[in-house]
């Protein structure tokens, strides 16, 4: 450590009633602008020069300021050891070798960080867990660029690595200093195209005249403006999230004082507290977006809407996607992006075998990746499990509820549905106000006693509506009649042109069974495809490793179905006879070559 650097943090922290150590790391998030813009301003022609200047701040943050050797020696290990993996491995099963090395080495870490308990010490373990994205996504863009195009996605072929990158071009990769401590992650084809300048070419076809200003004669785009608009925006955050806490921490929560008050209060402020938790990750993540934007690597190309250069390649998180979530999927698809793209697209898309479909075996692996990438706190899986069971009462409550609300061809909302989306709203809120608490007080005593003083609501709800959905009590039939007969053209049975609706649904689930999708349809939680970049698996894929809705695919085609149908009647064609099975069976292979489409299978 910079001797005497520790002092000025000391004494204002000791004013704000903060460590300096969080001080020093919300300090790195600001010095992170001024030094990316001289990081932005090195010569194009001369990346060695951005690789040296990136080490050199990211060995001036962690060592300069925080004295964390030990946390340089970690991640040097990390880095090292896959280095040496990718390149001295030459077996199909080395992006696996350095996923068992680089998760092993971090959760001995995490380990540590839970023994030491104290949030107040910025340890390397932050830092690790942006890292271990890196390399291991790394080891698979190595495999990747082994193999022939023919064997490859588009998402694989972009990102694959045809020849191992330098020491210093590594080095520079492991330690870009805009997203050291808090992320984004990225691949190294993102960051070989940034020093290179690649990344900022003009599409082929383009005209000249609509690209980005840039300065003098740099290649990179000026950035200045959504730089501070994120450091802004970042900087609110981070005044909320001092201001809120003094009013809704753990230790309010954990009072007696909390009890005094009302029910409907007590569920507010667990709430607040989620929310308030949640602001200091918009204001680290905002920052660190900024940081990266004005460095040049959040370029995104060209918006075709606006000519516009675009500076989302980094986002992590949509703070307004999340508190206005109304649904499961909303709210966790919009929490830490990065991680989930690259959960679905590391762990997900590649342990089912070539020319397979994503099973139960790849929405477990995600899930225990992600829990182990968090750590071994108790509260981590609390919430994990529990947020599994609402995206299986989320997809029952989709199928079962919401198309009362919509048009019978399941396209336009009817005018009741306002108060449906409000009630989601309000519902899915109040329900993660109690499912994101463990993720807060980390053990289980202090979540159960949190959980106690609510009452248990969302695990009572949770069991109410499995019950209420289960198909041992008339609640569900008569849900399903309804939908049935909404969704029905006006006749008194729900039948379409004298097909019967639930053989359509049956033809459906047996073509289904018949592919491999619902191999265990007690437990499956994903979509029928393991196709990368746009597909329904992409877009099903489990969130931040916690299951989504199996059947979304069959719903869909039961949907198309029952349209050609009523379109066959509408026009006067002949529906006597029409085969269902037949016409079931050629939406399946319409749906498959939508998403072959996008790539070949992992």
């Amino acid at each position: 450590m910079i001797p005497y650097i520790n002092a000025p943090f000391a004494y204002v922290g000791s004013g704000l009633g903060t460590s300096a150590d969080e001080l020093k790391l919300v300090f790195t998030f600001y010095l992170s602008y001024p030094l990316a813009a001289v990081l932005k301003r090195l010569p194009d022609n001369e990346p060695w020069k951005k690789n040296l200047f990136s080490v050199g701040v990211a060995l001036f943050y962690m060592v300069g300021l925080f004295d964390m050797w030990s946390g340089l020696r970690t991640l040097l290990i990390a880095a090292g050891g896959t280095y040496l993996i990718a390149s001295r491995i030459q077996s199909p099963y080395m992006p696996w070798i350095g996923f068992v090395f680089c998760m092993g080495h971090m959760s001995l870490n995490h380990i540590y960080r839970q023994q030491l308990n104290d949030p107040s010490v910025v340890d390397v373990t932050g830092a690790q867990m942006v890292l271990i994205m890196k390399l291991t996504a790394f080891c698979w863009n190595v495999q990747d660029g082994r193999l022939p195009d023919s064997d490859l996605t588009d998402f694989q072929k972009e990102h694959a690595i045809r020849e191992l990158p330098s020491i210093l071009d590594f080095a520079g990769y492991v330690f870009f200093f805009p997203g050291l401590m808090a992320g984004p992650a990225f691949d190294y084809c993102d960051y070989r195209r940034y020093i290179t300048t690649t990344m900022f070419a003009l599409p082929p076809g383009t005209d000249p005249s609509k690209a980005p200003p840039t300065r003098k004669k740099r290649k990179i785009p000026r950035s200045g403006t959504p730089a501070a608009i994120k450091g802004v925006i970042g900087t609110c955050w981070i005044i909320a999230f001092l201001k809120f806490s003094a009013w809704y921490n753990i230790d309010y929560l954990l009072s007696e004082k909390y009890m005094t008050y009302y029910f409907p209060r007590r569920i507010f402020q667990l709430y607040m507290l989620g929310v308030t938790t949640r602001m200091k990750y918009y204001g680290v993540w905002s920052l660190s977006e900024g940081a990266c934007i004005l460095s040049g690597i959040g370029y995104n190309g060209i918006d075709p809407a606006s000519g516009r250069a675009k500076w989302d390649r980094l986002t992590n998180i949509d703070p307004l996607g999340v508190e206005t979530a109304q649904n499961t999927r909303a709210y966790l698809g919009n929490w830490n992006i990065n991680t989930n793209n690259w959960l679905r697209n590391y762990m997900y898309l590649r342990v089912t075998p070539k020319g397979k479909k994503p099973g139960f075996r790849a929405t477990l692996a995600t899930f225990v990746t992600s829990a182990f990438w968090h750590g071994f706190y108790p509260g981590y899986y609390l919430a994990f499990i529990l947020a599994s069971l609402l995206q299986t009462i989320a997809k029952n409550g989709r199928r079962l509820i919401r198309p009362l609300f919509m048009s019978p061809d399941g396209k336009t909302p009817l005018p009741s549905k306002r108060y449906y989306d409000i009630f989601t709203l309000i519902l899915t809120q109040t329900v993660f106000a109690f499912t994101v608490a463990p993720f807060i007080f980390l053990y289980f005593s202090t979540t159960m006693i949190v959980w106690s003083r609510v009452y248990f609501y969302t695990l009572l709800g949770v069991a109410a509506s499995f019950a209420a959905f289960s198909r041992s009590l008339p609640i569900r039939k008569e849900l399903v009649t309804r939908v049935n007969a909404h969704q029905a053209p006006a006749t008194p049975t729900s039948t379409t042109a004298g097909v019967d609706v639930a053989s359509i649904e049956k033809a459906a689930r047996e073509e289904a069974k018949r592919e491999g999708l619902l191999r265990r349809e007690s437990s499956e939680s994903v979509a029928p495809s393991s196709l990368a970049g746009g597909s329904s698996a992409a877009r099903r894929a489990p969130t931040l490793g916690i299951a989504d809705d199996p059947e979304a695919e069959i719903d869909e085609i039961v949907a198309e179905v029952r349209r050609e149908i009523e379109d066959r009647k509408r026009r006067g064609s002949l529906v006597q006879g029409f085969d269902v099975r037949s016409a079931v069976q050629a939406k399946f292979r319409e749906f498959g070559k939508k998403a072959g489409g996008k790539g070949k299978g992992v």
